[in-house]
């Protein structure tokens, strides 16, 4: 069915503090709809907000019809113990709740004229969901994904048992099965490779129904939205744009030119009011002085012209603060806050950074090599390949955290690593995150510490909260932070623009132009794949690594 959601004067935020207020937004049938902002603007707390998971301190959310199904997917998959690949699908298409309300409802068939409609409903919702032919449908889907369905398959086991990029294809298997009529997709894109980007794509295109999505990919939001809101929390204020991602960039930036120009103009127009004001105020006085000073006492006539002049002169300078008054007031543009991002260099490494000769990495099943490469001082590399393929591993096997099975491994001399890997595990636990990173680079004071972290966004609430209690972008710019307070010459980046919103992926983009080490990238942000410069490529697919 088509559904229409709609969230009237709508404020959201998190106790105490509202993020947004008096938002309207429309999703009708064939809206794409992408959430842009700065980490901490309120893009997922909207989507629980249109998802229902939560209420809004102020205004309404409507859904029509109030039966449609609403499909949500939050930023991290949410991955309950015990839960089996098939059980985590069966959830998230909502085929779970629509068999239990069904099955339900069939225990009271019979036994009141409420009770048989009540199962017509719930019947009606089950098949609406899809739960009908699920079963038949997921081997398919899966298979299609890359993964081995049957006895001992990805279908028996558990979702805590997957890697984050099998997690992701998994979490895409659920939106591709679903039946929903309006989709809320939070960081889709999060660990998907390209193949599962152009199918999340196809998904998105293919809807007749409405969906907002929140993503920082910038060629994922380029080839799917029609309209983009964007939430400033630096204007306190939202604004929605009709047309394409691209379309939005250029509109914002004429809007923020044309705001500032208006600002400037009435700053030059009232700095140009009073002064005139004063200068009339300095020839009033002026005028009475010499009057005063000048004219005999007997001199009526020159002291009553010297007065009425003063009077003009006074008149002026009251019509001039008149002017002022009413002065339409332009409020200044807000300066927004901008990381500000470099990655601090150490002395060059010995020439040979990294070599794997004949290495074979084992885990379980999965086989790595045999690899033979060799990394050199101040190659940049760009590793790139599928799901599962072993991107990670290899990096591991190069820096020497995973010793190999057969075959030998060595790292070079004076190598220091800065890395960002796709768990962001570097800065982990429960410990504050100010004690985590004076430990981490113990040569910094601190209130250098606190300096440097407030830099990144993470300011005092930030600091004193324990390391796992940050929100992923969080922990992805504590790690960026680690790497502008450390010198690295080998910088290892698996992922790095996961969970980052877009004005930290540009700095993190000039930063790395302006870096002169060693570079070791894994990503599938295709934007950040076309700017960043390297001189190499590695496919690694199959466990298998090829040079392109």
């Amino acid at each position: 069915m088509t559904a229409t959601l709609v969230a009237h004067d709508v404020a959201g935020g998190h106790g105490h503090r509202t993020l947004f207020h008096s938002l309207n937004l429309t999703v009708a049938p064939g809206d794409v709809i992408g959430v842009v902002g700065a980490n901490g603007a309120g893009k997922s707390t909207l989507l629980r907000l249109l998802a229902g998971a939560d209420h809004p301190q102020a205004g309404s959310v409507s859904l029509s019809p109030a039966d449609a199904f609403i499909g949500w997917l939050p930023q991290e998959h949410d991955r309950v113990p015990g839960e089996t690949v098939v059980d985590y699908v069966t959830r998230r298409t909502g085929c779970a709740q629509a068999t239990l309300d069904m099955e339900s409802a069939a225990d009271a068939v019979g036994t009141s004229a409420v009770a048989d409609e009540a199962y017509s409903v719930a019947l009606d919702r089950w098949l609406a969901s899809g739960a009908a032919d699920l079963e038949d449908r997921l081997p398919v889907v899966l298979a299609e994904l890359g993964f081995e369905v049957g006895q001992e398959g990805v279908d028996t086991q558990l979702m805590t048992s997957l890697s984050g990029g099998q997690a992701a294809r998994v979490g895409l298997a659920a939106l591709l099965l679903s039946r929903f009529d309006l989709v809320l997709l939070d960081e889709p894109t999060n660990d998907l490779d390209l193949d599962g980007l152009e199918r999340l794509e196809d998904f998105v295109q293919g809807l007749r129904g409405g969906v907002v999505l929140v993503s920082h990919d910038r060629e994922f939001l380029a080839r799917c939205v029609n309209q983009v809101l964007e939430l400033d929390l630096a204007q306190d204020s939202h604004h929605l744009y009709g047309g394409s991602y691209d379309s939005y960039l250029e509109e914002r930036a004429t809007l923020r030119r044309h705001q500032r120009e208006k600002y400037e103009e009435f700053v030059d127009k009232k700095e140009d009011l009073v002064a005139r004001a004063r200068t009339q105020r300095e020839w009033s006085s002026q005028g009475v002085r010499n009057a005063i000073r000048k004219a005999p006492d007997n001199d009526k006539l020159k002291r009553k012209a010297a007065t009425e002049s003063s009077e003009k002169q006074a008149q002026k300078v009251r019509q001039m603060e008149s002017r002022i008054a009413r002065l339409e007031e332009v409020e200044e543009p807000r300066k927004e806050w901008k990381l500000e991002f470099s990655i601090a260099a150490a002395p060059r490494s010995g020439s040979v950074v990294a070599t794997l000769n004949d290495a074979v990495y084992r885990q379980g099943d999965f086989v790595l090599g045999p690899v033979s490469l060799q990394v050199n001082a101040r190659e940049r590399i760009i590793i790139t390949g599928p799901n599962g393929a072993g991107k990670s591993t290899l990096l591991r096997a190069l820096l020497g955290v995973q010793r190999p099975d057969e075959g030998t491994a060595s790292l070079g001399a004076g190598v220091q690593v800065g890395e960002i890997d796709q768990a962001r595990s570097v800065l982990a636990g429960g410990d504050a995150v100010v004690e985590v990173f004076e430990a981490a680079v113990p040569e910094m004071t601190a209130s250098e510490v606190r300096t440097l972290l407030a830099k990144f966004g993470l300011a005092a609430d930030h600091v004193h909260r324990a390391v796992d209690e940050l929100s992923p972008g969080e922990r992805t710019r504590a790690a960026m932070a680690l790497l502008q307070a450390r010198g690295v010459n080998v910088l290892v980046l698996d992922e790095p623009t996961n969970h980052l919103d877009l004005p930290a992926i540009e700095q993190l983009e000039e930063a790395l132009d302006a870096y002169d080490g060693t570079l070791l990238l894994v990503t599938h942000d295709r934007r950040m794949l076309q700017s960043v410069r390297t001189n190499r490529r590695w496919q690694v697919e199959a466990g298998q690594v090829t040079q392109l």
